[in-house]
């Protein structure tokens, strides 16, 4: 038995955030180039990064941290047929703090301002992640 389709949304959304901040990391090492601030080179290497994309790449990376473990709940809460309602929301949530967050890291790099927007995904793939136990416990 499968879950509800709707737990896929978030992860959509998600996706298309980072190939916004892919695109985002693309102009912005583009304009770094062209100011004569990095060379084309250096990106061989991906040891230096220039200031302008730095929080974009910085960001980039994160997106491929937790929201890794967020993309494979949803995908376990679909197959064993618990996303429901409930995760379908916190799927959300969760998409919702990362957006937050990376406009957040991206614009500013303001920690107080990033990290409640971290937690509060950290904590919505954490009752995710018990949701999925809790369906798995008791069926």
């Amino acid at each position: 038995m499968t879950g509800s389709t709707a737990i896929f949304w978030p992860m959509i959304a998600h996706v298309f955030l980072v190939y916004c901040i892919y695109y985002l990391l693309s102009k912005n090492r583009r304009k770094a180039v062209e100011q004569g601030s990095a060379s084309e080179e250096q990106f061989r290497s991906n040891q230096v990064e220039p200031e302008q994309s730095q929080f974009a790449r910085n960001n980039l990376e994160n997106q491929f941290e937790l929201p890794v473990l967020f993309h494979a709940g949803c995908l376990a809460l679909y197959v064993t047929g618990a996303a429901t309602i409930g995760p379908v929301i916190l799927a959300w949530i969760f998409v919702a703090a990362r957006y937050a967050h990376s406009f957040i890291h991206i614009r500013t790099n303001h920690i107080p301002h990033r990290r409640p927007l971290f937690i509060i995904s950290f904590v919505a793939n954490g009752i995710l992640w018990a949701w999925l136990a809790v369906h798995l416990a008791v069926n």
